[in-house]
């Protein structure tokens, strides 16, 4: 599932090209002929993403929210705009770009009562400006859970994944075991700055690095990190390798389903 990063970049790409423009929306797919016909000849009028949710506003007071989930996957391009091809769900068609939509988890249109409810269950999200972290950490001082599946958890903190929660804990020093209400007040403040560090930069840039100047390729004379998920970090996917701090071997475990990466000396 893409991380809160790629679906603000997302936002900022489909801005960018369909704001303020009145646009064709259809479902070649057929599953989402209802919401196309009541977005269908509309102006697109700007796009946000909450955590992991992409919002496109468009006039009359309509949303469509889109939820990629694990399959969906979004294309895009200047026209003409290809032939429909396979489960389409989703096709929005400016006078000069074309916007496809395949195999989300949700993908329908929301009115603003309904954009007001996702953004209320939803926690703060690093990326936005008008995120509150304090509300964040008031969920987390106060669970036994582990820290690192209370910041898994979109409704304490929105658009975190896997690897920036790994890597921010990696970073402050702090075992993704520890219970949530065991963090100390004074390390809640650099956790949130790094992280939504982190994440501005993956926005930059279309990938996550987590690793400071000084652990790079360039300055430790090291091979760049080779993995699908492309990135030089610290612990994430780096079983058993070397930490690149303490050179104790990277450990991996369990929780809450999910494989957990971390460094036994640095944390």
């Amino acid at each position: 599932m893409p991380e809160g990063h790629t679906i603000h970049r997302l936002a900022n790409r489909y801005r960018e090209l369909f704001a303020g423009q009145r646009v064709a929306v259809d479902s070649p797919q057929g599953r989402f002929d209802g919401g196309a016909a009541l977005l269908d000849g509309s102006v697109l009028v700007g796009t946000e993403a909450v955590g992991k949710h992409l919002l496109l506003e468009f006039e009359r007071e309509r949303w469509l929210h889109v939820h990629l989930g694990l399959y969906g996957k979004f294309a895009d391009g200047e026209l003409p705009r290809p032939a429909p091809v396979g489960e389409l769900r989703l096709r929005i068609t400016s006078d000069s770009h074309w916007l496809e939509l395949r195999g989300p988890t949700a993908c329908e249109v929301f009115s603003p009562a309904d954009v007001k409810l996702l953004r209320e269950r939803l926690g703060p999200d690093p990326l936005r400006v008008d995120a509150d972290p304090a509300r964040a950490f008031e969920r987390l001082r106060r669970s036994p859970t582990p820290v690192a599946s209370l910041l898994l958890n979109q409704e304490i903190v929105a658009g975190t994944g896997l690897i920036f929660v790994t890597e921010a804990l990696y970073r402050a020093g702090i075992s993704p075991f520890t219970p949530g209400r065991d963090v100390p007040p004074s390390a809640w403040p650099g956790i949130w700055a790094d992280m939504c560090a982190l994440m501005a930069a993956a926005v930059l840039v279309g990938r996550i690095d987590t690793v400071r100047v000084e652990h790079t390729p360039e300055a430790m004379g090291r091979a760049p990190r080779v993995d699908r998920h492309g990135g030089e970090v610290y612990v994430y996917r780096r079983t058993a390798q070397p930490c690149l701090v303490c050179g104790t071997p990277v450990s991996q475990g369990e929780l809450g389903g999910r494989n957990i990466y971390w460094c036994g000396g640095c944390q």
